[in-house]
């Protein structure tokens, strides 16, 4: 059944909830309309249960805050599918109504540390804000099943232990953080996108939400629900962090430390009391709990800022992610006392745990960083504003204030270590509370390919870098009459009589490209890349405006251009192999570029072929063409062998019809060559390996736009062995040191120097081994995307 966008489904009268202690309602009997349909279950879990359905929680929402005068709930937005983003705050009744005081007391933290310590210490009945978040992974069921649990406690119970929680603490649940993916269940939400990977780059609806949240309140501890782990340790069931190392060196780890492994303690404890109400065998010779710093060495760390509980230790949290063992009521109840066991040392210790937080901002203020090398920070970054294409910079710009980071923009020309800048030069100076967060979002990053022999995830994400814009690092003092930066809104603008010339320098430059070729307007294309059109200025004009470019006339347009044409893009679409949709952060960068993109299965390119399409991307796992899939994967590719057999059919008389085939990372390199559509050798590194790399770009061809000592993005890094004479317009950088920052452990010198961007000599095929639109981040990449789909 296709679902439909339900945004306006906030308390719909017909769902009615059962009290919880009688058991979670079951779900909603639709008698007259489908609105849409919600699974009972994922394939994904080994055990399943009679979780709460979606869209029962606004309903029951409801019903608690009728009962309570604690409680607060409300939509602080939707989700990428429209879902409501429910968010339930609970405190004493003599504190509701004073939020915003005590969220201004929160931010007296950044402006004057020193007097907020001493507030706290003279004012010990103080409130601290603490933040769950229910389910960030849809088929994690049991995190927001325990969320509802807690919020009826402390909404309606009056134990001693509840009033003592609620006389020290305001509690935010984030109740469904994922409403598309408890929906669907599936672990990522209606754009394909892993939540819990996007906080660096907050790409999605629920993430900036998410973000808004921790910002609005700059929480003392963070505790961020998953599942399932189990047995990572003998008889230790679940998961708690603290994590392994390494730890990313922009946090004030120390302070962090000092309180979050006896936090992680305090949960298990709780957890291990309530052992004999447990149901299950696993539960009932549990010994403990995981807690990946005390039990182990490697494998778990929290060096990138791309997880929420990671995320929220940037704003002075102490963050935790808890992995439940189980999905069963045995999980929910594994999480609500990980939950409780948080709540209640988190208030025994309130006051000396908020004064180290503070100690934290405190820190960043007087550029004082006891437990970092010198130099470690730089004074400041400086950002260069390009005249003609401000949108990289002022993209980036944006960025840093919705993330709480202090930008200035100078008001007069400066030199700094004999470089001048001009008048509206931004600057991001780094005495200031959140340094940690600022320099983690504007470093280069490092290479620790020998510092640990895994990692759990990306290992380098640099802003600068991999969405294309310049931060200058400077290490000595910064005299600039400059004002403070709260937003940035520049419009685009055209000048001169035409024609006109749309440089190749930008995501925001092609989307131009693009928006315009739907209107009617012609354009054409140089052999650099770059854009014409001598439409009228009235008729870009408004485009144009909404671009933010500033384009420019120039004398004539060039002898040797091609016309451009609006292009169909179909992407072959990952629907959840390994819990992941693969293709989405290139099918988003896609979109932002400005194509109109159709995702098609496997299934539908095999039994309807290409027809309507110029353009077929495959961005994925090479799974995608196996007709030997597991029961959970197999409902997202071929059904059976003869399908496989007509995809390469229909595939290959897409090309020899004039379609173009683009491939894009190690996955979709590796699917080519099981094709047949490429007979270069396609080597890969390990799945574990990723980070940024230099590149030499040929600067022409698919490279244009690019040069030499360029970057890139690896993740399970590809390169090729190239054949023939097929076009190479890419190489990794021919040095030792071409692995710029991440995580490369094995066969890493087998790389240098080898063909990154291959396109085949006798048919449209084109190789692309970076990473040209991962999670919607590497930005200065996707050029690479509209490069392969323009070039005749």
């Amino acid at each position: 059944m296709k679902k439909k966008k339900i945004a306006g489904l906030l308390a719909v009268s017909l769902l009615t909830a059962v009290p919880f202690s009688t058991g979670f309602a079951e779900g909603p009997k639709w008698t007259n309309v489908n609105v849409y349909e919600e699974q009972d279950g994922s394939k994904f879990n080994n055990e399943n249960y009679d979780f709460m359905k979606f869209s029962q929680v606004g309903a029951k929402l409801t019903e608690i805050e009728k009962q309570s005068n604690r409680v607060k709930v409300e939509v602080r937005g939707t989700s990428a599918d429209g879902h409501p983003l429910y968010v339930v705050t609970i405190a004493d009744p003599t504190t509701q109504g004073k939020f915003g005081k005590y969220q201004s007391l929160r931010k007296q933290m950044f402006k004057n540390p020193g007097k907020a310590q001493d507030w706290i210490a003279n004012n010990p009945d103080f409130k601290v804000p603490i933040m769950i978040n229910g389910s960030i992974h849809g088929t994690e069921f049991v995190g927001s099943d325990a969320v509802i649990q807690l919020i009826e406690r402390f909404a309606t119970q009056n134990d001693a232990e509840t009033k003592n929680i609620l006389e020290n603490n305001i509690l935010i649940f984030n109740v469904v953080q994922n409403p598309d993916g408890r929906v669907d269940a599936t672990r990522f939400n209606g754009e394909g996108i892993d939540l819990n990977r996007d906080f660096i780059t907050q790409s999605q609806p629920e993430t900036q939400e998410t973000v808004e949240l921790i910002k609005e309140w700059n929480p003392m501890v963070f505790l961020d629900t998953h599942g399932y782990v189990k047995n990572y340790g003998p008889n230790l069931q679940g998961l708690i962090e603290p994590c392994t190392p390494p730890h990313n060196p922009n946090y004030e780890y120390d302070l962090y430390n000092k309180w979050a492994v006896n936090q992680a303690k305090a949960m298990e404890a709780e957890i291990m009391g309530d052992k004999d109400n447990f149901t299950g065998n696993l539960y009932q010779s549990m010994e403990g709990v995981y807690v990946p710093q005390r039990d182990d060495a490697a494998g778990w760390d929290d060096y990138p800022p791309i997880f929420t509980p990671m995320y929220a230790m940037y704003h002075g949290a102490y963050g935790h992610t808890l992995e439940a063992p189980t999905n069963d009521l045995d999980g929910v109840r594994w999480m609500y006392n990980a939950i409780m066991g948080a709540l209640n040392f988190a208030t025994e210790n309130k006051q000396a745990m908020v004064a180290d937080q503070i100690e934290m901002f405190k820190r960043g203020i007087n550029f004082d960083h006891p437990f970092h090398e010198e130099g470690f920070f730089p004074n400041a970054y400086i950002l260069p504003v390009d005249e003609k294409d401000p949108t990289v910079t002022n993209k980036a710009v944006k960025h840093l204030l919705n993330n709480d980071i202090e930008v200035k923009e100078a008001t007069k020309a400066f030199t700094v270590e004999g470089k001048t800048y001009p008048k509206g030069t931004y600057l991001v100076q780094m005495d200031q509370a959140k340094a940690g967060l600022a320099n983690t979002m504007l470093w280069d990053g490092e290479d620790i390919s020998n510092d640990t022999p895994a990692m759990y995830d990306i290992s380098a994400w640099s802003l600068p870098e991999l969405w294309g814009f310049e931060a200058v690092e400077t290490y000595s003092p910064v005299n600039v009459t400059a004002k403070q930066v709260n937003q940035v809104t520049v419009q685009g603008t055209v000048t001169g009589k035409g024609p006109y010339l749309i440089a190749n320098s930008s995501v925001k430059a092609v989307e131009l490209v693009n928006t315009l070729l739907k209107e009617g307007v012609a354009v054409s294309r140089d052999a650099s890349g770059d854009f014409y059109t001598t439409a009228s200025a009235n008729t870009i004009s408004a485009a144009v405006k909404k671009s933010g470019l500033q384009i420019g006339s120039v004398s004539n347009v060039p002898a040797e251009v091609s016309v451009v044409s609006s292009l169909q893009v179909a992407i072959l679409k990952d629907g959840g192999m390994g819990k992941a949709q693969s293709h989405s952060g290139t099918k988003l960068a896609l979109k932002r570029l400005g194509f109109d993109v159709t995702e098609v299965t496997p299934v539908d390119v095999a039994v309807k072929g290409l027809e309507g399409f110029d353009v077929l991307v495959y961005s994925g796992t090479e799974s995608l063409i196996s007709t030997n899939l597991s029961a959970a994967n197999k409902e997202f590719g071929f059904q059976n062998p003869e399908q496989l057999t007509a995809f390469k059919g229909n595939v290959n008389s897409f090309l020899n019809n004039g379609g173009k085939y683009i491939a894009v990372g190690a996955g979709a390199s590796r699917a080519t060559g099981t094709l047949g559509l490429t007979d270069n050798t396609v080597k890969t590194a390990g799945s574990n390996s990723n980070g940024i790399v230099k590149v030499d770009y040929t600067g022409k061809g698919l490279a244009v736009g690019y040069g030499q000592d360029d970057v890139g993005f690896v993740y399970r890094p590809v390169w090729y062995l190239v054949k023939g004479n097929d076009e190479v317009a890419a190489t990794l950088d021919n040095s030792v040191d071409f692995f710029v920052a991440g995580h490369w452990s094995n066969n890493k010198a087998d790389a240098q120097g080898q063909a990154i961007i291959v396109k085949e000599e006798n048919k449209d095929v084109t190789l692309i081994g970076l990473e040209a639109g991962f999670r919607d981040h590497t930005d200065y990449l996707f050029r690479l995307l509209s490069n392969a789909i323009f070039e005749k």
